[in-house]
């Protein structure tokens, strides 16, 4: 049997070219936890942010089920739909000026989404949200926020 011996160095270049193949490159929407892209799922994503520019107060009702909750380190622990718009859109969406959807992970039932948001006022700020989806609506909104005053007004106005 002929033994095939690789230098180490080229072993270091493979293994380095392999992980640079495997890091996430700006503007690309990679698959879900089970290796499956969804588009539609994509697309729901899409609009929601759209939601929040154009101020569409219908296409936010439309996008969130019935039993939606949302969750974040701000201290709202799974609250309803009616709650999350009394407390995040209507103290929040007139802040917003556009969203840069950096990265989006959209499974068949879930999605990760990475954003830079920036506020009427030209500042900014980054968040990720878990975004479980069924039936074409959002079941669950679960935000990490990127900062200690990573969300809209608090941005806008220079609260820490």
């Amino acid at each position: 049997m002929t033994r095939i011996t690789i230098p180490r160095r080229n072993l270091v270049a493979t293994g380095a070219f392999a992980l640079a193949s495997a890091v996430d490159l700006p503007g690309l929407t990679r698959t879900g936890a089970l290796g499956q892209h969804d588009s539609t799922n994509e697309e729901i994503i899409r609009e929601w942010y759209a939601a929040w520019e154009k101020k569409d107060l219908g296409t936010f009702n439309m996008l969130l089920a019935d039993n939606f909750t949302f969750t974040s380190a701000a201290g709202d622990d799974h609250i309803s739909k009616s709650a999350f718009k009394t407390q995040c859109w209507d103290t929040q969406v007139d802040f917003i000026g556009h969203f840069n959807l950096e990265r989006i992970a959209a499974g068949a039932e879930d999605a990760f989404v990475k954003y830079l948001c920036h506020t009427k006022n030209g500042k900014s700020f980054r968040n990720v949200e878990y975004l479980r989806i069924k039936n074409g609506q959002l079941e669950s909104i679960e935000c990490y926020f990127g900062a200690p005053s990573s969300f809209p007004s608090s941005v806008s106005t220079g609260q820490k």
